[in-house]
Order: C-alpha cells, then structure tokens, then sequence
C-alpha cells in the first residue's frame, strides 16, 4: 500500500526534475517591451486599428502590435532591445511585430542568450544602431515596402521609405536585403540600395550626394545612440 502511494509522488518528482531540466538547458524566453530613451515633438503609440492613439512619454512601454508614429517636426530614440536602437525621424511610423529575449534561468542580470527584434517600418525615416554587446545570439529584421532587412551582426544604418520606395543605406557593418523572389544581397559599410530599382547589386555611397549626406549624418546619429544606451545602464533589465 505504501509503495502505491508512493509511486504516484515519485512521478510527480521525476516530471518536475525533467521539466526544470529542460528550463535551464533550453533558457527562458519572454517578451519584452520597447524603452523610449529620448524625444521630441509630439509622438502617439497605440494598437493597430484603434483610434485612440496617447502620446509617448519617458515612461512609455511600447509592446508587440503597438504602431509608433512621430509628427512633423518630431523625432524619437528608441531602445527596442538592448541590441537594437533606433532613432525615428519625423512623419515616420513603425508597427512592433514582436520583441524577445531569451536568459538562461529566470535571472534578471546577466545570462543572456539571445535577443530578436522584428518590425514593420511603414514610412519615413528610420536609423538604427545594432549591437550584439556581449555577443550573445541577436536578431533584428525590418519588413518595409519591397524589402525585408535583416541583420545579426553589428551594424549601423538608414532606411527611407515614402511608403513605395524603399531606400537602404549601411554606415558600418554588413546587412541583407531580401526583395521578392530574389535572394538576399549582402549590403556593405559605404553602400546603398534602393527598391525598385533597375540596380541589382549596392551602390558606393561616394556616387551619390544624398548618400554621402545619409552616412554622415547617422554617423552622428550612432554616437547619440550610444550615449542614450550609456546613460540607461544600471536602470534596470528590460
């Protein structure tokens, strides 16, 4: 009789051991939501297919399916996760389509194992610090008109779109761009690409003015970026 009543509490325990193992070996992985780190001028945030947009402030906390819009005159910095900055220019607008990272444990600090981002960029203008930090496993895609952008490794860049066109161009770093059918093209620190074009491969931005005027200006962009990360340290994980 004892053996009976036992048996039933030793599976309990064996599950549980088996369920904890896999916790730890595999990590736990949670959604996370966007800090703002600066801005100015009217910002609104809110769910897709509502009306009732409310203004970003410091404390905002912009979840997947929030849409972001900035205003004219506006702008935004953003910290979608610790590996992916952005700054929003004015009259642009994302739609958050998921944002997760995964710990090893339930640790709050430390532990990281990976992080991904993933966003619809609508229209506007949108420049972007991605940084592995510690080189854990990151992610970050960006899905605008006629191309799909992904990058997994450090890398500072532009994207412009007038909700048709699509413009790419990479300050540091290495990212793809998928566009249709066709397979992703490697585009490099120094190049640019835009779709649709009759161009199939990247261009040098030293060929073009408006290039050149992009690359340096999120040069200076990157630094604000790095600063704002700087200063958030310490203020808690996300």
């Amino acid at each position: 009789m004892n053996c009976l009543v036992r048996f039933p509490a030793l599976i309990s325990f064996f599950l549980l051991c088996c369920g904890l193992t896999s916790c730890y070996r595999d990590g736990i992985t949670r959604q996370v939501a966007a800090r703002v780190l600066s801005m100015h001028g009217p910002v609104v945030f809110g769910i897709d297919e509502q009306s009732d947009f409310r203004p970003v402030t410091p404390e905002s906390r912009i979840h997947d399916g929030d849409i972001v819009r900035t205003s004219d005159g506006a702008l935004l910095n953003l910290a979608l996760i610790p590996a992916a900055l952005t700054q929003m220019s004015s009259n642009s607008e994302i739609k958050v389509e998921e944002l997760r990272i995964s710990k090893d444990g339930n640790q709050t600090e430390g532990g990281m194992r990976d992080r991904s981002a993933r966003i619809r960029f609508n229209r506007g203008q949108i420049t972007v610090l991605f940084s592995r930090q510690n080189k854990s496993g990151s992610q970050f895609a960006i899905s605008a008109p006629s191309v799909t952008i992904t990058a997994d490794r450090d890398c500072l860049f532009r994207v412009q779109s007038d909700g048709t066109a699509t413009r790419l161009t990479c300050v540091q770093g290495k990212m793809y761009a998928s566009h249709s059918a066709q397979s992703p093209v490697a585009v490099g620190a120094g190049y640019f690409q835009q779709w649709p074009s009759v161009y199939l491969e990247p261009i040098a931005a030293a060929e073009d003015a408006a290039a050149q005027i992009d690359v340096a200006d999120s040069l200076k962009i990157g630094n604000q970026l790095r600063e704002l990360q700087s200063g958030w340290q310490g203020r808690g994980p996300f």
